[in-house]
């Protein structure tokens, strides 16, 4: 299990800790460690807030904390949405769409896909009120990572080969509700508004899901990407109206 959650650590973020062989099992199932590595994700992104907010205007530090993400994280995911956004709206065929997403180059589609992602980012971050956003720091990559396994577990996996296939066919059932039970223990940490956005993530990832595969014929590894982020997104989108309603449960 150390092996396992040593290669979700090394596969999600720039921290590399695992320097063995290659284990195509304990690759398999390192998606049931990801709430985890969320979470150690998250808390690196709220100590850096509380280090950068007493020097920094808000909108600076704001600034600073999507680039401290894209550091942690290596952009990994961000790569994913911007090959998702150039295959879904080519406007070409199912076959067409997944050859686009394979290409290494960036379209116009992820361009524009991945401007408007971090604007909202920055946009979100800033106008969150100081007292309610290290908590969102904390749970919100935990919730979202969560969303990826449910992918992985819940829905089928498109190409005959990749990296992915492996995490496709060793986390199931079982992996799931573990990683399930990580994510609620992360989820509990920001009270009612962390379990209501638990429940929001669900709704939301299985309607990706469903829509990435009627479109694709099933998921890939860009669309787990894609899902983190766009999860991250409308996680941080519905907290502020929720904080307001529920602001205890952040202070």
């Amino acid at each position: 299990m150390l092996k396992t959650l040593a290669m979700a650590l090394q596969f999600l973020t720039r921290f590399y800790v695992y320097r063995g062989d290659f284990d195509e099992r304990a690759y398999g199932r390192a998606p049931v460690f990801f709430p985890l590595v969320g979470l150690f994700l998250g808390a690196a992104w709220m100590a850096l807030y509380f280090a950068l907010s007493p020097f920094f205007p808000p909108a600076v530090t704001a600034a600073l904390l999507v680039l401290g993400m894209v550091a942690f994280s290596g952009g990994l995911h961000l790569d994913g949405f911007m090959d998702t956004m150039d295959g879904i709206f080519s406007g070409r065929s199912r076959e067409k769409m997944l050859e686009i997403m394979r290409d290494s180059r960036v379209g116009a589609f992820g361009v524009l896909g991945l401007t408007c992602l971090l604007l909202l980012k920055f946009a979100l971050l800033f106008g969150i009120p100081r007292e309610v956003l290290p908590r969102l720091l904390l749970i919100v990559p935990a919730i979202s990572r969560w969303g990826m396994v449910y992918a992985i577990a819940r829905f089928p996996y498109v190409r005959q080969q990749g990296l992915g296939l492996l995490q496709v066919r060793y986390t199931r059932g079982r992996e799931l509700v573990l990683a399930s039970l990580f994510v609620l223990i992360a989820a509990v940490m920001g009270g009612p508004v962390g379990l209501v956005l638990l429940f929001v993530s669900l709704i939301l990832v299985h309607g990706l899901g469903r829509y990435l595969t009627g479109r694709l014929g099933g998921l890939t590894g860009d669309t787990y990407g894609a899902i983190n982020e766009i999860l991250e997104v409308f996680l941080l989108l519905a907290a502020h109206p929720l904080s307001s309603y529920l602001p205890i449960t952040f202070r």
